[in-house]
């Protein structure tokens, strides 16, 4: 049944990694974190089912586009050294550039319901 499918597809990329990495940003901005504290923080946002593999990918990745950078803390821990992870300045404008591209998406998608329910109300066509 295609409404099936279409929700499993929805259900997947809603919560899924392209999301990951504007909502790792965010919670860079509030402050640094251990990657651990960020995995526990991602089920706020609906990430809770990624596996932590993906989320620490997620935070190579952003190194390497110099969007945050990471050190070891030794000092805090009382167990082996864990990495900290800030957000840098390529990384806060990173953030905003999401922002902006996801505000113009919700704007998009609000056009897209209100559309759907102006036409639903009309009550014409073959689907009503």
């Amino acid at each position: 049944m295609p409404g099936r499918r279409l929700r499993r597809h929805w259900g997947r990329s809603r919560g899924g990694a392209w999301f990951l990495e504007p909502v790792l940003l965010l919670l860079l901005h509030q402050g640094p974190a251990h990657g651990y504290t960020l995995i526990e923080q991602l089920g706020g946002f609906g990430l809770e089912d990624l596996h932590p593999s993906v989320v620490y990918r997620a935070l190579r990745d952003m190194d390497e586009k110099e969007w945050m950078t990471s050190s070891w803390d030794a000092d805090e821990t009382q167990g082996p050294p864990r990495r900290v992870y800030r957000l840098s300045a390529q990384g806060d404008e990173a953030l905003r550039a999401y922002m902006q591209d996801l505000t113009q998406t919700q704007d998009q998608i609000g056009d897209l319901m209100d559309a759907y329910h102006r036409h639903m109300k009309e009550g014409k066509g073959e689907h009503h």
